[in-house]
């Protein structure tokens, strides 16, 4: 199961946070702060997959990091120790692959100015923990549907997005 999905830029902004296991909101920022060291702080080359001690205070020890790094953000996930790492590092592929498709090469600032489109694309791909879908042409085409929808309920949408154009 996934315990959480968080995304942090190099300075350790945390651009996304869903956490699927409940923990105060203190509990939260210590395990970003603490994400953030963790991951930050490795080589580019070095191994992706980091196994949580009990001395590291941030789950429990049932705990896998699994992150990657893309430019200037660490996708990060969390999950237990039933999940399969390589599982999980495509999964992070095909949301960056479904975030790229979506936002025309997604950059940090699309993050910060969509995160409800960023959590609707996410939602798509895990719900409650758990992988729903992992293929990104089913998660892009979805997305697309419900932008359509969008602009059909709001007609300054509509007039909005036409003058963009």
């Amino acid at each position: 199961m996934i315990k959480s999905i968080l995304i942090i830029n190099n300075h350790g902004k945390p651009r996304l946070t869903k956490f699927y296991e409940y923990m105060n909101v203190d509990k939260q920022q210590q395990i970003i702060r603490d994400l953030f060291l963790l991951v930050s702080k490795r080589a580019d080359g070095a191994c992706n997959f980091l196994e949580v001690g009990p001395n590291d205070n941030i789950f429990d020890k049932d705990t896998k990091v699994i992150y990657r790094h893309y430019a200037t953000l660490f996708f990060v996930f969390c999950v237990d120790s039933a999940e399969s790492e390589l599982s999980i590092i495509d999964l992070i592929q095909t949301f960056v692959e479904s975030l790229d498709k979506c936002f025309e090469n997604v950059c940090e600032l699309d993050l910060i100015f969509h995160i409800d489109k960023v959590h609707y694309i996410l939602d798509e791909m895990v719900m409650g923990g758990l992988v729903i879908e992992n293929n990104s042409t089913v998660i892009v085409s979805n997305y697309e549907v419900q932008n359509r929808i969008e602009k059909s309920e709001n007609p300054i949408m509509s007039v909005l997005s036409g003058i963009k154009k």
